[in-house]
C-alpha cells in the first residue's frame, strides 16, 4: 500500500432500504446522529429496467443464503479537510451461537495491493470462522483487533489457551472523500457493526464500508445480489456482496453496454486508483477447493464491468459456504465433506459471475453524491441516462430470455 492516493472507493445512498430502516439496520448509535438527511432509496438494477440475467432469491442479496447477515456503522461528519467519511461493513456467516463453527472457503487475489487477513490459513486449512469486516484502509488493524475482542468476549470459555481468533478483515482506500489519516474509525465501530447484523434486505451505496467508496469515477460502495443455482443435486444460493471502489469512466460498461465511453462529465482522475472486495457466500456443499474456484470467477464477474484489475488495485475475492457444518472447534473426531460433482461447478460459476457484476450495479445506482475531504465531490450516476443507453445498446436482444 505505498501509494495512498490509489483508492477511490464509491459511497453510496440508501439501496433498497428506506430512510427509516437505514437509520435502524445500517448506522450504529454512535453514528446515527450523522446520517444524511433522508432521501427516497434510488432504483436498483431490476427495479430500474436493466437486462439482469439469472434468478434471484428473495431479497437478491447476500442474506439470500440462510443464517447469513450483515451489519453497518456509518460515519458521516465534519467538512473541508476534517471531512469524516467512512465505515464498517460486518458479514456474520452463521448464526450467533454457532460462530465457532468454521465455514468452509477459498481465496483468491486477481490484484494484490490490498489487504484482507486470514488469507494465509484459508489457504493452509481451507476455512475460517467469526465475522467477517470490511473498511477503509488504515483501520484494518483497528476491525481485526475488534473481532478479535468480539470473538473472546463472546465465546470466554473457548477462546483458551487452545484456540485463538483469526479473524478476515478486509480494507479499500477512501481517502480521497475521507480524513483517513484521522484514523476515526474505533473498535466500538466494528463491534456495533457486528451486533447490528440482521438477515434480509441490505443497505447499499454510501453505507459502513462503502460511505467513502468511489468506482468508475462515480460515488460507489456496498452492493449485493444474489441467484438461485440448479444443480443434479438440487438447488442452491449464491450471494454476493461488494466493497466496490475500482475503475476509470472509459472501463464502465453496464449489461454490455460501454456507457463510460459517453457519461464523461464529472470525472475524478485519468489513472485508475480503487480496489474492490468481492465476499462470495453459498449454501452449497463445497471443498475448499472448489470455493477457491468460485473466488476466482469473481473476477470474470467483475470483467463484465470492464474493469482489467489495474496495477493500484486491491481485488481480493473471498468465497464460502454455510453447508458442511464440521461443529464447534476444536473438531476432535473425523469430519465428512460432502461436495457437489465438479459437473455441477459450471453452473455455480455462472451464478458467482453473474451475482457480482449486479452487486456492483446496484452499488453504483445506489450511491449518492457525496462531498468530503478538501471539499471534492464524486457524482452519483445519473440512473435514467444509464438506463437509457444500455436499453438501447440491448435493443436487439429485448426479447431474450434472461433466465
Amino acid at each position: 500500500m505505498t501509494d495512498i492516493s490509489r483508492r477511490a472507493i464509491m459511497t453510496g445512498g440508501l439501496g433498497l432500504l428506506g430512510a427509516t430502516a437505514l437509520t435502524t439496520r445500517a448506522l450504529s448509535p454512535t453514528a446515527a446522529h450523522a446520517a444524511s438527511p433522508p432521501q427516497v432509496a434510488r432504483p436498483r438494477a431490476r427495479a430500474l429496467g436493466l437486462p439482469m440475467q439469472g434468478r434471484t432469491g428473495p431479497d437478491n442479496a447476500i442474506t439470500d443464503v440462510a443464517g447469513v447477515r450483515v451489519g453497518h456503522t456509518t460515519l458521516v461528519s465534519g467538512h473541508g479537510d476534517h471531512a469524516v467519511r467512512t465505515g464498517v461493513t460486518a458479514i456474520v456467516p452463521r448464526a450467533p451461537d454457532a460462530l465457532l463453527h468454521p465455514c468452509w472457503a477459498g481465496t483468491f487475489s486477481m490484484n494484490g495491493n490490498g489487504e484482507m487477513t486470514g488469507t494465509h490459513w484459508i489457504a493452509e486449512a481451507g476455512w475460517f470462522m467469526g465475522p467477517i469486516a470490511i473498511t477503509n484502509t488504515c483501520s484494518i488493524g483497528t476491525a481485526h483487533q475488534a473481532v478479535a475482542r468480539w470473538m473472546v468476549r463472546s465465546f470466554p470459555e473457548q477462546m483458551g489457551e487452545d484456540i485463538w481468533p483469526l479473524p478476515v478483515v478486509a480494507e479499500t482506500y477512501d481517502g480521497w472523500l475521507n480524513d483517513i489519516g484521522g484514523f476515526h474509525i474505533t473498535e466500538r465501530h466494528v463491534l456495533d457493526a457486528i451486533r447490528n447484523a440482521r438477515p434480509g434486505p441490505v443497505a447499499e451505496g454510501n453505507v459502513g464500508g462503502g460511505t467513502g467508496m468511489i468506482t468508475y469515477e462515480f460515488k460507489g460502495g456496498i452492493g449485493t445480489s444474489s441467484r438461485r443455482v440448479d444443480t443434479s443435486a438440487g438447488q442452491y444460493t449464491v450471494g454476493v456482496l461488494v466493497q466496490a471502489n475500482n475503475g476509470i469512466r472509459p472501463w464502465l460498461k453496464v449489461c454490455g453496454a460501454p456507457v463510460g465511453l459517453v457519461m464523461k462529465d464529472n470525472t475524478v482522475w485519468t489513472k485508475e486508483k480503487g480496489s474492490i472486495i468481492i465476499i462470495v457466500a453459498t449454501d452449497a456443499p463445497l471443498m475448499p477447493t472448489q470455493l477457491r474456484r468460485m473466488a476466482k470467477r469473481a473476477g470474470i464477474g467483475m470483467g463484465r464491468l470492464g474493469t482489467p484489475s489495474g496495477n493500484d488495485s486491491g481485488d481480493l475475492y473471498l468465497a464460502f459456504t454455510t453447508a458442511n457444518d464440521p461443529g464447534a472447534y476444536p473438531i476432535k473426531d473425523r469430519v465428512h465433506i460432502d461436495a457437489l460433482n465438479d459437473d455441477d461447478m459450471d453452473a455455480m460459476f455462472m451464478g458467482v459471475v453473474q451475482a457480482v457484476e449486479e452487486s456492483a450495479i446496484n452499488a453504483l445506482l445506489a450511491a449518492r453524491t457525496m462531498t468530503g475531504r478538501h471539499n471534492r465531490t464524486v457524482h452519483a450516476i445519473d440512473p435514467e441516462r444509464l438506463r437509457d443507453l444500455v436499453l438501447k445498446a440491448n435493443e436487439p436482444f429485448a426479447h431474450a430470455d434472461l433466465g
